[in-house]
């Protein structure tokens, strides 16, 4: 029992006893015998002072057990307010104070709780990954980027890094860092991809110790934009400076040599076959600006597009007729009258064909079928030309970009299929390619229609 419980045990004792006593002197002249009365007395004191000691100590008791229930509550994690009241005494002062040190300790926890999932729902938004690494070398967190950036295993907070980083760049750096070393910034393949480029920035944990945080970013797509960039840049370079070689040079041998009217002729036609390729050629580059910053609108209007494919394969006859090419045609009844941008489905087609007679051999087929398929236009251009490689597949809708020789570009500027693909995403379709059975390349246009107008 608590030392402040036997006080108040006590004084309430000696209280008794004080008024027993008072009350054997009043009643002392009526009884006979003094020692009688003091004996009773005494008897009455002792029998009220353990009365009033067990109640004090009964109350106490249960306060004290209720306080301990409280505590085992808490203990088990229930820190819902308790219902009794405590009392006024030291014992209700000490146990309203350790309640409120709980539920204070609880807010702090609760509150830790929601800000460390807060953390962990930014973390497991961002692309970049994101490593903490203790001063004792373990790691503290792996957000999901970096798992699978460095394909670390799921059990992997907690061990040590040098187990559970098995880039040995990463391990390198992340120890020197750790021993005292300057943070720094570094480029590295994965291990398993090595087609994939991420750049780590480490930095020591602020406040003590010696803890890093490492940031993985993925770079490979910006290095291949960039890779693009280069490319695209030294193409046009090279697709504007070979016609203007041709040029410049016919041009000088018009001025020295200016009497022959034969070679002027040929000489004048050479000069003016190089000026229309280097015209077509800024002119699909500003139209693919213009598609890139999203400036042509579509103006749709109910088109045959049997006529509009046929119309095309007439003004490529001749070219078709020189490398003595069959080209067949067929388009669906339900082709005619539906609603799209005729003039950008013209050039769509018109880029198609040409590709397609431009990389089928002398006395090939190329094939333009056309059909509706529910609320979609569906053209297919085909060919029976060398194909694509397939690990061209993928990127033959960049612009200037070269597949294998075999397919090497014998006439256009290289931007047709890249001005199909911008102009079939603007209509909101798409565009694809593969290569055919039988040889061959098929390149598939599907394009949404709109609804028909209504007949009045």
């Amino acid at each position: 029992m608590r030392s402040d419980t036997r006080f108040t045990i006590f004084a309430a004792a000696f209280g008794v006893a004080l008024l027993a006593l008072g009350f054997v002197w009043l009643v002392e002249g009526a009884v006979s015998s003094p020692g009688v009365a003091v004996a009773l007395g005494a008897g009455l004191a002792a029998i009220a002072a353990f009365v009033t000691a067990s109640a004090l100590a009964v109350r106490y008791r249960n306060r004290a057990q209720a306080i301990v229930d409280i505590g085992r509550r808490y203990a088990l994690g229930d820190l819902s307010r308790p219902g009794p009241d405590y009392g006024d005494d030291d014992l209700g002062m000490a146990a309203r104070a350790l309640d409120g040190a709980v539920h204070e300790q609880e807010r702090r926890i609760t509150s830790l709780a929601r800000d460390r999932a807060r953390m962990q729902a930014i973390l497991g938004s961002m692309v970049e990954g994101v490593l903490v690494v203790d001063e004792g070398g373990r790691l503290q967190l792996v957000n999901e980027a970096a798992r699978l950036m460095l394909r670390i295993e799921s059990d992997a907070v907690g061990r040590p890094y040098v187990e559970a980083l098995r880039h040995p760049g990463v391990v390198e750096h992340v120890g020197r860092l750790l021993t005292g070393g300057a943070p720094q910034a570094f480029e590295f393949s994965t291990t398993r991809d090595a087609s994939r480029e991420l750049v780590a920035r480490l930095a020591p944990v602020a406040g003590t110790g010696r803890g890093v945080v490492v940031v993985l970013h993925d770079v490979t797509d910006l290095k291949r934009a960039d890779q693009i960039r280069r490319d695209f840049v030294a193409n046009v370079s090279h697709e504007l400076r070979t016609p203007l070689t041709a040029i410049r040079g016919y041009a000088e041998a018009l001025v020295d040599d200016s009497d022959d009217p034969e070679a002027r002729r040929r000489f004048l036609e050479i000069i003016q076959r190089h000026a229309t390729r280097m015209e077509r050629l800024v002119k699909d580059l500003l139209r693919l600006a213009m598609l890139d910053a999203g400036k042509e609108a579509l103006e749709t209007a109910p088109a045959d597009i049997g006529a509009l494919v046929q119309g095309i394969v007439e003004d490529m006859s001749a070219a078709a007729a020189a490398k003595h090419l069959r080209v067949t045609t067929a388009a669906g009844p339900d082709t005619r009258g539906v609603v799209v941008d005729a003039a950008k489905v013209h050039d769509i087609v018109r880029n198609l064909v040409e590709n397609a007679i431009n990389y089928t051999q002398p006395g090939g087929d190329v094939a333009i079928v056309a059909a509706a398929e529910g609320a979609m236009l569906v053209i297919t251009v085909s060919d029976n030309g060398p194909g694509i490689p397939p690990e061209d597949v993928s990127r033959v809708f960049e612009r200037f970009y070269r597949v294998d020789k075999s397919r090497g570009r014998p006439g256009g500027t290289g931007l047709g299929l890249a001005i199909v693909k911008h102009l079939a995403d603007l209509h909101g379709g798409a565009v694809t390619v593969e290569n055919r059975a039988l040889g061959g390349a098929a390149f598939t246009v599907r394009l949404p229609v709109a609804p028909r107008p209504a007949l009045t």
